[in-house]
């Protein structure tokens, strides 16, 4: 005999849509809860593969299914199970079909995924030779033509699925691949307004700067936006004066010249100064650094900056400049 919640699974595929629509309200409900999540996970096939199911259906009913999926997707398990279920094709092809209503939560559903490794070749398209980075590229025009300025932002977490799949060496080359420009892309969406976008951006370029000693030309190659995205954030809130801006190029010179909003954001200050660590590892990162007049900017950050393990990750990259320039500390004047 059935039990209760072996009904209530049957009740997902019912011809009418009031009953689908019941359904699908209480199991969103069970998934909101870790014991919840427990007991749906003993049925965990006939479950996922009825919410996959109805993620086409219109949005009174695509929306609770959606949201049970990124609630289980939480527990790393079931994931698991959704990633060999082609969970993130699915959750692709639904996002890109005409007049898709859960934009939003499909992007969410596809970060927890690719926490995995098997998420993120997946989302790579690993297997593929033909369709490798086809996903990528979707997901990172969808984000840089949309805006952060909206409340609901709909493509706001492919920030963060940038960071995910920018852990791994292959997320990393992929981005770094000068054909496909996708880097350039995401950069130019350091200075939004959005804190999970200028996030998102930060720790993928500095995810990206691990290949620094071998994709160096690449990362170069944007270096118009490259400096200020990673400048910016830790130059600290002074107006710097027409002496230090005359040795830097203008995109960086206007924006110091001016009073600006200040990065509050320590993560992001940090993941800058990493990224601007690894690039000056590196005898050609470390001249183009020069040539912007990188190190008065960390001069006069430094001295602004009040967060003692920002100020770590600033003497990190003072003690290889000091070793170029012979400058006793970040505070001395730059040669």
């Amino acid at each position: 005999m059935a039990t209760e919640l072996e009904e209530l699974l049957g009740f997902l595929s019912s011809p009418s849509p009031q009953v689908k629509k019941a359904a699908v309200d209480i199991v969103r409900d069970y998934t909101g809860s870790e014991d919840g999540i427990q007991m749906l996970g003993k049925y965990d096939r006939v479950v996922l593969s009825s919410l996959i199911l109805l993620l086409a259906e219109k949005k009174e009913v695509s929306e609770p299914a959606a949201q049970a999926l990124v609630n289980m997707s939480q527990n790393t398990d079931l994931a698991k199970k959704m990633v060999d279920m082609d969970m993130v094709k699915i959750a692709m092809d639904t996002l890109y079909k005409q007049g898709c209503e859960i934009t939003q939560l499909l992007a969410m559903l596809l970060l927890n995924l690719t926490q995995l490794d098997a998420g993120i070749d997946s989302l790579l398209q690993s297997g593929d030779e033909k369709m490798h980075g086809l996903y990528i590229m979707k997901l990172v025009r969808s984000f840089c033509a949309s805006s952060g300025e909206r409340k609901d932002d709909p493509f706001e977490h492919v920030a963060s699925i940038l960071v995910n799949i920018s852990k791994k060496e292959a997320g990393r080359k992929l981005l770094l691949d000068s054909k496909r420009g996708l880097l350039k892309q995401i950069v130019r969406q350091s200075d939004s307004t959005s804190p999970l976008r200028k996030k998102g951006v930060s720790g993928t370029i500095r995810n990206c700067c691990f290949e620094a000693e071998s994709q160096l030309p690449s990362l170069l190659l944007i270096s118009e936006f490259l400096w200020p995205a990673l400048l910016l954030p830790v130059a600290g809130n002074k107006i710097y004066s027409q002496q230090d801006t005359s040795k830097m190029p203008l995109e960086l010179a206007s924006a110091l010249s001016i009073e600006r909003e200040p990065v509050n954001d320590p993560d992001i200050r940090i993941q800058a100064l990493e990224a601007i660590y690894l690039l000056v590892l590196q005898d050609a990162g470390r001249r183009a650094f020069w040539s912007v007049n990188g190190p008065r900017i960390l001069q006069v950050g430094y001295e602004d900056e009040e967060d003692p393990k920002v100020m770590g990750a600033f003497e990190q990259v003072g003690s290889l400049l000091i070793q170029e320039s012979g400058s006793t500390d970040l505070s001395s004047e730059a040669p």
